[in-house]
Protein backbone atom coordinates (compact mmCIF):
# COMPACT_ATOMS: atom_id res chain seq x y z
CA UNK A 1 0.00 0.00 0.00
CA UNK A 2 1.25 3.83 -0.11
CA UNK A 3 2.88 5.09 2.41
CA UNK A 4 -0.19 7.55 3.87
CA UNK A 5 -2.81 4.35 3.65
CA UNK A 6 -0.16 2.14 5.78
CA UNK A 7 0.13 5.16 8.42
CA UNK A 8 -3.70 5.39 8.89
CA UNK A 9 -3.45 1.54 8.92
CA UNK A 10 -0.58 1.33 11.59
CA UNK A 11 -2.97 3.57 13.89
CA UNK A 12 -5.49 1.84 13.87
CA UNK A 13 -3.69 -1.41 14.71
CA UNK A 14 -1.71 0.58 17.67
CA UNK A 15 -5.21 1.57 18.23
CA UNK A 16 -6.61 -2.31 18.44
CA UNK A 17 -3.78 -3.32 20.02
CA UNK A 18 -4.71 -1.32 23.28
CA UNK A 19 -7.80 -2.11 23.20
CA UNK A 20 -7.50 -5.85 23.46
CA UNK A 21 -4.61 -5.49 26.19
CA UNK A 22 -6.52 -3.11 27.84
CA UNK A 23 -9.84 -5.32 27.69
CA UNK A 24 -7.75 -8.50 28.29
CA UNK A 25 -9.29 -9.62 25.76
CA UNK A 26 -9.17 -13.62 26.10
CA UNK A 27 -10.78 -12.73 29.44
CA UNK A 28 -13.18 -10.28 27.95
CA UNK A 29 -15.07 -12.87 25.68
CA UNK A 30 -15.48 -15.55 28.44
CA UNK A 31 -16.52 -12.90 31.00
CA UNK A 32 -19.33 -11.40 28.42
CA UNK A 33 -20.28 -15.25 27.84
CA UNK A 34 -20.85 -15.76 31.71
CA UNK A 35 -22.73 -12.14 32.00
CA UNK A 36 -24.66 -13.03 29.27
CA UNK A 37 -25.51 -16.51 30.82
CA UNK A 38 -26.63 -14.63 33.94
CA UNK A 39 -28.91 -12.66 32.08
CA UNK A 40 -30.80 -15.32 31.45
CA UNK A 41 -31.33 -16.96 34.95
CA UNK A 42 -34.51 -15.03 35.89
CA UNK A 43 -33.26 -15.56 39.78
CA UNK A 44 -30.92 -12.42 39.12
CA UNK A 45 -34.02 -10.09 38.67
CA UNK A 46 -34.99 -10.74 41.88
CA UNK A 47 -32.40 -8.52 42.91
CA UNK A 48 -32.77 -4.79 40.90
CA UNK A 49 -29.31 -4.10 42.21
CA UNK A 50 -27.62 -6.70 41.16
CA UNK A 51 -29.03 -7.30 37.93
CA UNK A 52 -28.41 -3.21 36.81
CA UNK A 53 -24.83 -3.68 37.95
CA UNK A 54 -24.91 -6.94 35.34
CA UNK A 55 -26.39 -5.32 33.17
CA UNK A 56 -24.08 -2.42 32.78
CA UNK A 57 -20.86 -4.58 32.82
CA UNK A 58 -22.34 -6.35 30.08
CA UNK A 59 -23.09 -3.66 28.13
CA UNK A 60 -19.84 -2.20 28.59
CA UNK A 61 -18.15 -5.45 27.53
CA UNK A 62 -20.51 -5.63 24.58
CA UNK A 63 -19.83 -2.02 23.43
CA UNK A 64 -16.21 -2.57 23.24
CA UNK A 65 -16.01 -6.06 21.77
CA UNK A 66 -18.05 -5.75 19.02
CA UNK A 67 -16.56 -1.67 18.19
CA UNK A 68 -13.29 -3.88 18.51
CA UNK A 69 -14.13 -6.85 15.69
CA UNK A 70 -15.97 -3.85 13.53
CA UNK A 71 -12.88 -2.08 13.28
CA UNK A 72 -11.09 -5.40 12.50
CA UNK A 73 -13.37 -6.15 9.92
CA UNK A 74 -13.42 -2.78 8.28
CA UNK A 75 -9.05 -2.50 8.60
CA UNK A 76 -9.11 -5.92 6.71
CA UNK A 77 -11.66 -5.10 4.10
CA UNK A 78 -10.38 -1.90 3.36
CA UNK A 79 -6.61 -2.51 3.12
CA UNK A 80 -7.69 -5.57 0.46
CA UNK A 81 -9.56 -3.22 -1.49
CA UNK A 82 -6.70 -1.06 -1.72
CA UNK A 83 -4.49 -3.50 -2.75
CA UNK A 84 -6.90 -4.14 -5.45
CA UNK A 85 -7.09 -1.32 -6.55
CA UNK A 86 -3.67 -0.34 -6.60
CA UNK A 87 -2.55 -3.31 -8.74
CA UNK A 88 -5.30 -2.88 -11.31
CA UNK A 89 -4.08 0.67 -11.61
CA UNK A 90 -7.52 2.20 -10.12
CA UNK A 91 -6.23 5.34 -8.38
CA UNK A 92 -9.17 6.90 -7.72
CA UNK A 93 -10.51 3.58 -5.69
CA UNK A 94 -7.13 3.51 -3.83
CA UNK A 95 -7.89 6.95 -2.89
CA UNK A 96 -11.21 6.30 -2.17
CA UNK A 97 -9.65 3.39 0.48
CA UNK A 98 -7.34 5.59 2.05
CA UNK A 99 -9.70 8.17 2.74
CA UNK A 100 -11.71 5.32 4.62
CA UNK A 101 -8.71 4.62 6.02
CA UNK A 102 -8.34 8.12 7.42
CA UNK A 103 -11.90 7.89 8.96
CA UNK A 104 -11.46 4.81 10.04
CA UNK A 105 -8.16 5.39 12.50
CA UNK A 106 -10.19 8.49 13.33
CA UNK A 107 -13.13 6.31 14.71
CA UNK A 108 -10.83 3.95 16.09
CA UNK A 109 -8.93 6.51 17.99
CA UNK A 110 -11.90 7.40 19.50
CA UNK A 111 -13.35 3.93 20.39
CA UNK A 112 -10.69 3.53 22.08
CA UNK A 113 -10.10 6.68 24.49
CA UNK A 114 -14.04 5.57 25.15
CA UNK A 115 -13.07 1.85 25.96
CA UNK A 116 -10.01 3.49 28.36
CA UNK A 117 -12.85 5.06 30.51
CA UNK A 118 -14.16 2.09 32.27
CA UNK A 119 -12.65 3.23 36.09
CA UNK A 120 -15.08 2.45 38.73
CA UNK A 121 -15.33 6.49 38.88
CA UNK A 122 -14.48 7.08 35.00
CA UNK A 123 -18.03 8.12 34.31
CA UNK A 124 -18.50 10.23 37.41
CA UNK A 125 -18.76 13.57 37.93
CA UNK A 126 -15.36 15.43 38.76
CA UNK A 127 -13.60 17.86 40.92
CA UNK A 128 -10.66 20.46 39.75
CA UNK A 129 -8.92 21.97 42.42
CA UNK A 130 -6.42 24.33 41.22
CA UNK A 131 -3.30 25.58 43.19
CA UNK A 132 -0.96 28.33 42.54
CA UNK A 133 2.45 27.91 43.54
CA UNK A 134 5.13 29.81 44.81
CA UNK A 135 5.69 33.36 43.25
CA UNK A 136 3.31 35.54 43.91
CA UNK A 137 1.12 37.37 41.24
CA UNK A 138 2.94 35.66 38.53
CA UNK A 139 1.83 32.43 39.87
CA UNK A 140 -0.94 33.19 40.97
CA UNK A 141 -2.16 34.78 37.04
CA UNK A 142 -0.78 31.01 35.50
CA UNK A 143 -3.47 29.41 38.19
CA UNK A 144 -6.44 31.53 36.77
CA UNK A 145 -5.41 30.78 33.23
CA UNK A 146 -5.62 27.04 34.42
CA UNK A 147 -8.72 27.81 35.94
CA UNK A 148 -10.32 29.25 32.23
CA UNK A 149 -8.23 26.58 30.80
CA UNK A 150 -10.47 23.83 32.39
CA UNK A 151 -13.43 25.69 31.96
CA UNK A 152 -13.38 26.12 28.32
CA UNK A 153 -12.15 22.26 27.94
CA UNK A 154 -15.49 21.57 29.76
CA UNK A 155 -17.67 24.08 27.90
CA UNK A 156 -16.00 22.64 24.62
CA UNK A 157 -17.15 18.98 25.83
CA UNK A 158 -20.66 20.19 26.52
CA UNK A 159 -19.71 19.54 30.13
CA UNK A 160 -21.62 21.78 32.88
CA UNK A 161 -19.11 24.11 35.55
CA UNK A 162 -19.32 25.65 38.46
CA UNK A 163 -17.21 27.32 40.26
CA UNK A 164 -17.05 25.81 44.09
CA UNK A 165 -14.54 27.72 45.79
CA UNK A 166 -12.23 30.85 44.72
CA UNK A 167 -9.63 32.64 46.54
CA UNK A 168 -8.55 36.10 45.05
CA UNK A 169 -4.98 36.43 44.48
CA UNK A 170 -3.37 39.93 46.29
CA UNK A 171 -3.07 41.77 42.58
CA UNK A 172 -4.24 39.43 40.04
CA UNK A 173 -4.85 36.08 39.51
CA UNK A 174 -6.15 33.47 42.18
CA UNK A 175 -4.40 31.72 45.05
CA UNK A 176 -6.92 28.77 44.34
CA UNK A 177 -10.02 27.48 43.19
CA UNK A 178 -12.12 24.65 42.95
CA UNK A 179 -14.37 23.43 39.67
CA UNK A 180 -17.07 21.25 39.82
CA UNK A 181 -17.13 19.57 36.37
CA UNK A 182 -20.84 17.89 35.56
CA UNK A 183 -21.51 15.30 32.79
CA UNK A 184 -20.31 12.01 31.19
CA UNK A 185 -17.09 10.53 31.80
CA UNK A 186 -16.21 14.15 33.58
CA UNK A 187 -13.58 12.07 35.90
CA UNK A 188 -12.28 9.73 33.15
CA UNK A 189 -11.04 12.71 30.96
CA UNK A 190 -9.66 14.78 33.76
CA UNK A 191 -8.33 12.34 35.97
CA UNK A 192 -4.81 12.40 33.92
CA UNK A 193 -4.45 16.72 35.06
CA UNK A 194 -3.48 16.37 38.39
CA UNK A 195 0.30 17.24 38.58
CA UNK A 196 2.19 20.42 38.61
CA UNK A 197 1.70 22.66 35.51
CA UNK A 198 5.01 25.23 34.67
CA UNK A 199 4.08 28.19 32.67
CA UNK A 200 7.32 29.91 30.55
CA UNK A 201 6.73 33.48 29.62
CA UNK A 202 7.71 36.78 29.20
CA UNK A 203 5.56 37.59 32.29
CA UNK A 204 3.43 41.10 31.98
CA UNK A 205 3.83 42.32 35.17
CA UNK A 206 7.47 42.44 34.98
CA UNK A 207 8.29 46.46 33.78
CA UNK A 208 11.83 44.81 32.00
CA UNK A 209 10.10 42.06 30.00
CA UNK A 210 11.88 39.27 31.54
CA UNK A 211 11.05 35.58 30.71
CA UNK A 212 9.39 33.96 34.28
CA UNK A 213 8.36 30.58 35.29
CA UNK A 214 5.32 30.01 37.01
CA UNK A 215 4.19 27.20 38.75
CA UNK A 216 0.81 25.73 39.99
CA UNK A 217 -0.90 22.59 40.93
CA UNK A 218 -3.53 20.96 39.71
CA UNK A 219 -5.47 18.10 41.65
CA UNK A 220 -8.78 16.25 40.26
CA UNK A 221 -10.88 13.83 42.09
CA UNK A 222 -14.27 12.26 41.63
CA UNK A 223 -17.42 13.13 43.03
CA UNK A 224 -18.56 10.32 44.94
CA UNK A 225 -22.36 8.93 44.24
CA UNK A 226 -24.26 6.83 46.42
CA UNK A 227 -22.68 3.76 44.78
CA UNK A 228 -19.39 4.34 46.67
CA UNK A 229 -19.39 3.57 49.88
CA UNK A 230 -16.40 5.79 51.98
CA UNK A 231 -16.62 6.16 55.84
CA UNK A 232 -16.20 8.97 57.93
CA UNK A 233 -15.70 9.48 61.72
CA UNK A 234 -17.35 12.33 62.59
CA UNK A 235 -15.01 12.43 65.67
CA UNK A 236 -12.30 13.08 63.24
CA UNK A 237 -13.13 16.16 61.52
CA UNK A 238 -12.79 20.08 62.26
CA UNK A 239 -15.46 21.67 61.23
CA UNK A 240 -14.84 25.89 60.38
CA UNK A 241 -16.63 28.75 59.08
CA UNK A 242 -15.69 32.20 57.90
CA UNK A 243 -17.36 34.65 55.50
CA UNK A 244 -17.47 34.28 51.96
CA UNK A 245 -15.71 36.40 49.43
CA UNK A 246 -16.39 36.49 45.67
CA UNK A 247 -13.80 37.15 42.88
CA UNK A 248 -11.67 40.28 43.55
CA UNK A 249 -12.24 39.96 47.08
CA UNK A 250 -15.72 41.63 46.95
CA UNK A 251 -18.15 40.11 50.20
CA UNK A 252 -20.99 38.00 49.29
CA UNK A 253 -22.38 38.37 52.42
CA UNK A 254 -22.16 39.21 55.96
CA UNK A 255 -22.39 36.24 57.52
CA UNK A 256 -19.87 32.79 57.96
CA UNK A 257 -21.70 31.05 55.44
CA UNK A 258 -18.49 29.43 54.14
CA UNK A 259 -17.45 26.10 55.73
CA UNK A 260 -13.88 24.13 56.08
CA UNK A 261 -13.77 20.73 56.57
CA UNK A 262 -9.89 19.07 57.90
CA UNK A 263 -10.12 15.56 58.13
CA UNK A 264 -7.87 15.27 61.35
CA UNK A 265 -6.55 11.68 60.14
CA UNK A 266 -5.39 12.59 56.78
CA UNK A 267 -5.00 16.57 57.03
CA UNK A 268 -7.02 16.82 54.26
CA UNK A 269 -9.17 20.47 53.86
CA UNK A 270 -12.05 20.97 51.92
CA UNK A 271 -14.03 24.14 51.67
CA UNK A 272 -17.08 25.51 49.78
CA UNK A 273 -18.35 29.20 50.01
CA UNK A 274 -20.38 29.54 46.78
CA UNK A 275 -23.83 28.72 48.43
CA UNK A 276 -25.57 31.59 50.78
CA UNK A 277 -26.59 28.87 52.84
CA UNK A 278 -23.97 27.73 55.33
CA UNK A 279 -25.73 24.60 55.80
CA UNK A 280 -26.04 23.90 51.71
CA UNK A 281 -21.46 25.20 51.95
CA UNK A 282 -21.15 22.23 54.62
CA UNK A 283 -22.79 19.26 52.67
CA UNK A 284 -20.77 20.36 49.55
CA UNK A 285 -17.82 20.96 51.55
CA UNK A 286 -18.81 17.09 52.86
CA UNK A 287 -19.16 15.63 49.59
CA UNK A 288 -15.76 17.00 48.68
CA UNK A 289 -14.15 15.34 51.47
CA UNK A 290 -15.81 11.84 50.51
CA UNK A 291 -14.36 12.47 47.49
CA UNK A 292 -10.83 13.20 48.47
CA UNK A 293 -11.33 10.10 50.55
CA UNK A 294 -12.10 8.14 47.71
CA UNK A 295 -9.28 9.74 45.30
CA UNK A 296 -6.89 8.64 48.21
CA UNK A 297 -8.11 5.44 48.21
CA UNK A 298 -7.26 5.03 44.47
CA UNK A 299 -4.21 6.33 44.49
CA UNK A 300 -3.27 3.96 46.99
CA UNK A 301 -4.76 1.03 44.64
CA UNK A 302 -2.76 2.86 41.87
CA UNK A 303 0.44 2.79 43.88
CA UNK A 304 0.41 -1.01 45.02
CA UNK A 305 -0.50 -2.05 41.48
CA UNK A 306 2.54 0.25 39.96
CA UNK A 307 5.07 -1.23 42.90
CA UNK A 308 3.87 -4.52 41.11
CA UNK A 309 4.66 -2.99 37.63
CA UNK A 310 7.70 -0.88 37.79
CA UNK A 311 7.29 0.34 34.08
CA UNK A 312 4.13 2.40 35.31
CA UNK A 313 4.61 6.08 35.48
CA UNK A 314 4.24 7.94 38.92
CA UNK A 315 1.88 10.17 38.22
CA UNK A 316 0.61 11.14 41.68
CA UNK A 317 -0.25 14.37 43.22
CA UNK A 318 3.34 16.58 43.14
CA UNK A 319 5.01 15.16 39.85
CA UNK A 320 5.59 17.78 36.89
CA UNK A 321 3.50 16.70 34.36
CA UNK A 322 3.35 19.14 31.83
CA UNK A 323 5.46 22.81 30.19
CA UNK A 324 3.45 25.41 28.67
CA UNK A 325 6.20 27.48 26.78
CA UNK A 326 4.84 31.35 25.04
CA UNK A 327 8.22 32.65 24.67
CA UNK A 328 10.91 32.61 22.76
CA UNK A 329 8.73 30.40 21.28
CA UNK A 330 5.73 28.16 21.13
CA UNK A 331 5.21 24.69 22.82
CA UNK A 332 3.18 22.57 24.95
CA UNK A 333 5.09 19.35 26.19
CA UNK A 334 3.63 16.91 27.99
CA UNK A 335 6.42 15.10 30.19
CA UNK A 336 4.86 12.01 30.53
CA UNK A 337 3.99 10.61 26.90
CA UNK A 338 6.29 13.48 24.87
CA UNK A 339 3.24 14.82 23.57
CA UNK A 340 3.36 18.26 22.42
CA UNK A 341 1.73 20.94 20.35
CA UNK A 342 3.20 24.02 18.73
CA UNK A 343 -0.34 26.51 19.58
CA UNK A 344 -0.22 26.70 23.08
CA UNK A 345 -3.16 29.45 22.50
CA UNK A 346 -5.58 26.38 21.04
CA UNK A 347 -4.34 24.34 24.52
CA UNK A 348 -5.34 27.66 26.85
CA UNK A 349 -8.47 27.65 25.39
CA UNK A 350 -9.47 24.26 26.25
CA UNK A 351 -8.09 21.91 23.36
CA UNK A 352 -6.63 19.32 25.68
CA UNK A 353 -8.22 15.84 24.56
CA UNK A 354 -5.46 14.62 22.40
CA UNK A 355 -3.13 15.28 25.78
CA UNK A 356 -5.91 13.38 27.78
CA UNK A 357 -5.79 10.53 25.21
CA UNK A 358 -2.19 10.31 25.16
CA UNK A 359 -2.35 9.95 28.89
CA UNK A 360 -5.06 7.39 29.27
CA UNK A 361 -3.65 5.30 26.60
CA UNK A 362 -0.07 5.20 28.28
CA UNK A 363 -1.67 4.09 32.25
CA UNK A 364 -2.63 0.90 29.88
CA UNK A 365 0.34 0.45 27.93
CA UNK A 366 2.72 0.75 30.68
CA UNK A 367 5.11 2.43 28.19
CA UNK A 368 7.49 5.49 29.67
CA UNK A 369 9.32 7.81 27.70
CA UNK A 370 11.81 9.13 28.31
CA UNK A 371 11.03 13.38 27.90
CA UNK A 372 13.34 16.30 27.97
CA UNK A 373 11.61 19.46 29.55
CA UNK A 374 11.48 22.73 27.49
CA UNK A 375 13.22 25.89 28.63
Amino acid sequence: MRAEAQAHADTINEALALLRRFLDWDRALRRLDELNARVEDQALWNNPKAAQEVMRERRRLDEAITATRAIERELSETCELIEMAEAEGDQEMASDGTAALAELATRAQADKVKALLAGEADANDSYIEINAGAGGTESQDWAEMLQRMYTRWAERRGLKVELIDYHAGEQAGIKSATLLVKGENAYGYAKVESGVHRLVRISPYDSSARRHTSFSSVWVYPVIDDNIEVEINESDLRIDTYRASGAGGQHINTTDSAVRITHLPTNIVVQCQNQRSQHKNKAEAYNQLRARLYERELAEREAAANAENATKTDIGWGHQIRSYVLQPYQLVKDLRTGHTSTSPGDVLDGDLDDFMAAALSQRVSGETVEVEDVD
